[in-house]
């Protein structure tokens, strides 16, 4: 693993990352980010996210809805994405090791692991109207 200068702007993002469970995009970060860094670039929040991905200090997550969102969270776990509201959080449960030893059983390869994410309507969702419009 590669080290790095310290960067001042790097480990303010890094830590304002750390304190959402929003897992946002970076330009949702780099917003919040403006009120304490006005001067910072979107440039350098996407750079710098990128760069904390790349070393595994951050995760980096694409749906497939386009915009990658990042998590300060490394640890394995599992994701839950709003059809509705597209809010995408964390599911608080363990991961199941076993499905990676099951699927081991299937492939002639190494698995080192695996990713799960869960689709549906969070619970705000459904008590609005707004579940009724995916459907």
């Amino acid at each position: 693993m590669r080290t790095l200068k310290y960067s001042r702007q790097r480990e303010f993002i890094k830590n304002s990352l750390a304190k959402r469970c929003d897992h946002p995009t970076a330009d949702m970060l780099y917003t919040s980010i403006r009120k304490e860094f006005p001067n910072i670039s979107l440039g350098t929040v996407y750079r710098n996210l990128n760069l904390l991905a790349e070393i595994g200090e951050i995760q980096k997550l694409n749906f497939g809805g386009g915009a990658d969102h990042f998590d300060a969270r490394t640890a394995p776990h599992y994701h839950f994405i709003c059809k509705c509201c597209h809010q995408v959080s964390d599911l608080p449960m363990a991961p199941l090791g076993e499905i990676t030893t099951l699927a081991q059983r299937y492939y002639g390869g190494k698995i080192d692991g695996h990713s799960t994410t869960f689709y549906g309507i969070c619970e705000l969702c459904v008590q609005s109207d707004k579940a009724e419009q995916v459907f």
